[in-house]
């Protein structure tokens, strides 16, 4: 992006440079290690960001207008922000403490998110109900990283809920955190929810749960509306690297949760597994197999329909600010042997079986504990074709191997070498607020499976002084959400309404199914009282006439749609032509 921009990669770069280039600014997880990059951006922002960039925003502002222009003295002024790391100023000794906002409630939150005509990833409302977990598995990063554990009232997550839908018009609601499942107040919010928005088939889903947080409550108001899909995390196959990598949970837990989730009437399931953890053996491999088996035989007593059952498997990559940040990452070689087991294994099953780029997961394991020395690196590597390498289609890695023979780096040296408990780290200048002596301490109770519980239960000392917080009452929302009362239930006949619209301008080059999305939307946002269909997965009664070819403006198309009446025609048309997107 530098490059097409015409800007400087390198930051001594653009500081030396007579001509005035823009701040480069980076966030997010990856900043808890900033060595690799820091040749590259000017500031990294560690931690929480809501109040931080406002307090950016005004620095600059003030420098702006002070009229001094001099790209030092901003810098500077960054520099003095909390949280905020300037390669140039701060040098590797000085340490940076992580930024984190201590109330969610009171955090902004973007409710009005552009909303695009293509069906992109996460293509719904996502609301963070929580932040930070209480866990304490010994692989996971953002465990560590947002830490202290910080929840969203009810009336919040349902207060956003309403707006986003209203500004939106999606037609699905995911609640996010590191464990949604252990969210305090999930089944009240989820039945609140679903009393308020499940008429309009609005539908909610929640992201990979842990197998201990399994409630048949929670699948039983999920499902009520649509089922979306559902993701269990083991992890770990056996009891023993259960509590290497501090996963609690057994057999009869795992067991009781499929069987509860295939009882409610699930067809789909996906199971995330990691290979190359610290201590694993063949056993372990092999119990992958013997658990997804399970879970086939599981689903063959509770349902009589056909279940798919995907098992993902990625290699683990070892982390900073975690208790496995000393270990080294498994050969390539055994990487490719393991995965090459499991999907032979698998397979034979019928089982889907998606095995993360072995390629990928070593090129993450050399830069998530490297140093500022793989800066070189990633710039040959750039300069020599490597664009987008997230994306299989595009990622070569002969060109990374080739830019490790250029720089002299050894990459698999980085990524398999064990470091040594008393070494100074490449990002040991970075406080993210968790002792190192906690780190250590957990690295040795994973040698010895020793379980560390749930810090909510037992505080574990790990360096952050978490204030208590009350559990928050959970009272029923007084939400003015009346636009979502049920259609459905009226004792009033669905009537039909024909509508002729155009499509004009930009929006002549929407495909058939993006104007109908499009379309959906629109009448969502515009509270039209559509009827839906009967059954498993209930649609808007909503059917268009034949499409145009993509390019082609259309002035008099058609839509035949089934509403509730009373249906006022004039005031109806007035609604969905302010909530239409320019074109429509």
């Amino acid at each position: 992006m530098l490059y097409l921009g015409g800007i400087p990669a390198r930051a001594e770069e653009r500081d030396n440079a007579k001509k005035d280039f823009p701040l480069v600014i980076a966030g997010g997880p990856c900043t808890v290690n900033p060595a690799p990059m820091a040749a590259f951006i000017d500031a990294f922002l560690i931690g929480d960001g809501e109040d931080a960039i406002v307090e950016l925003v005004d620095a600059v502002r003030q420098w702006k207008l002070s009229g001094d222009r001099k790209r030092e003295t901003i810098l500077k002024e960054i520099s003095r922000l909390e949280g905020f790391f300037v390669p140039s100023i701060h040098k590797s000794e000085s340490s940076v403490k992580r930024r984190f906002v201590s109330s969610l409630d009171n955090a902004p939150y973007p409710v009005r998110p552009v909303l695009p005509y293509a069906s992109i990833v996460h293509d719904r409302i996502n609301i963070e109900v929580s932040r930070g977990c209480t866990m304490g598995c010994r692989f996971c990063q953002a465990g560590m990283i947002y830490r202290p554990l910080r929840e969203r009232s009810p009336l919040r997550v349902l207060g956003i809920a309403e707006e986003s839908l209203k500004n939106t018009g999606y037609d699905e609601v995911s609640f996010t955190s590191l464990s949604a499942g252990d969210y305090t107040h999930l089944l009240p919010v989820v039945k609140e929810f679903n009393s308020r928005f499940g008429p309009s088939k609005i539908a909610l889903s929640l992201p990979s749960l842990r197998v201990g947080s399994v409630n048949r409550e929670v699948l039983k108001e999920i499902r009520s509306v649509r089922k979306t899909g559902f993701t269990m995390a083991p992890e770990a196959a056996t009891d023993r690297l259960r509590g290497v990598i501090n996963k609690d949970f057994g057999e009869e837990d795992y067991e009781r949760a499929l069987r509860a989730l295939f009882e409610e009437g699930w067809l789909s399931l996906k199971l995330y597994f990691m290979i190359g953890l610290p201590t694993e053996t063949d056993e372990d491999i092999e119990a992958i197999r013997a658990m997804a088996m399970k879970a086939l035989h599981i689903a063959k007593k509770n349902t009589v329909r056909f279940v798919n059952i995907s098992i993902t498997v990625s290699p683990f990559v070892p982390k900073p600010h975690t208790p496995f940040q000393w270990c080294g990452q498994i050969s390539f070689e055994e990487i490719k042997r393991k995965q090459k087991y499991l999907r032979a294994a698998l397979s034979e099953k019928k089982f889907k079986y998606k095995g993360h780029n072995e390629e990928m997961s070593f090129l993450e394991a050399v830069f998530a504990r490297g140093d500022e020395n793989l800066s070189s690196l990633i710039e040959t590597a750039w300069k020599a074709g490597c664009r987008l390498d997230g994306w299989s289609e595009t990622f070569d890695f002969n060109k990374w191997l080739d830019a490790m023979d250029k720089t002299g780096i050894d990459g698999f040296a980085y990524a398999r070498r064990a470091l040594d408990k008393n070494e100074i780290l490449p990002w040991d200048n970075i406080d993210i607020g968790i002792k190192k002596d906690f780190l250590l301490r957990e690295y040795e109770n994973a040698m010895s499976c020793a379980m560390t519980p749930d810090c909510r239960k037992v505080c574990t000392a790990c360096g952050l002084k978490c204030v208590e917080r009350k559990a928050l009452s959970v009272k029923r929302p007084e939400l003015s959400v009346e636009r979502y009362a049920s259609r459905s239930t009226l004792d009033a006949q669905p009537i039909k309404v024909r509508v002729r619209f155009s499509k004009t301008g930009r929006l002549r080059y929407l495909s058939h199914l993006e104007l109908v999305t499009a379309v959906l939307r629109g009448l969502r946002r515009a509270s039209v009282p559509v009827d839906f269909s009967k059954g498993f997965h209930p649609s808007p009664k909503v059917s268009f006439g034949p499409p145009l070819n993509v390019g082609i403006a259309g002035e008099k198309e058609y839509f035949d749609m089934e509403v509730f009446s009373p249906f006022d025609i004039k005031s109806y048309m007035e609604a969905i032509n302010n909530t239409m997107p320019d074109g429509l």
